[in-house]
């Protein structure tokens, strides 16, 4: 999937001239870092951004909560008052993944840790 950072920028610094704003209140009104603002607005740094930050960043804005995503992804922003999708970000399917993947952690540090016992049993036989 194509990833637009230049029109999410654009998108963030018309609105925030349209609100006559400056990076200092969006930071402070969505709860993001002012650095994180400076990269999405002048797109300095283009790298993966949560979906909790860009829709912070859209209702700090008065937007959608997934407007900066339908921007980022070439679509067309849906309308305040549409529902959100759920596209698996949701705080039970968020939650639910936490939960795999830490069972996933959970597996690899018993293996681990069966692996050192055995490494250190033959040290100790081995002399």
């Amino acid at each position: 999937m194509t990833e637009d950072w230049v029109a999410v920028a654009n998108a963030i610094k018309e609105r925030v001239n349209e609100l006559g704003w400056r990076q200092r209140e969006l930071a402070q009104r969505s709860h993001v870092s002012q650095a994180i603002v400076r990269e999405l607005q002048h797109h300095t740094v283009e790298r993966r951004r949560s979906a909790r930050t860009l829709e912070a960043l859209s209702v700090a804005l008065g937007w959608h909560p997934q407007h900066i995503t339908a921007v980022l992804r070439g679509r067309t922003p849906p309308e305040l008052g549409d529902p959100v999708s759920d596209n698996g970000r949701t705080v039970s399917s968020r939650l639910d993944a936490i939960d795999e993947r830490l069972s996933q952690i959970t597996d690899l540090l018993h293996e681990m840790n069966t692996n050192l016992a055995t490494v250190i049993s033959h040290g100790h036989t081995g002399r």
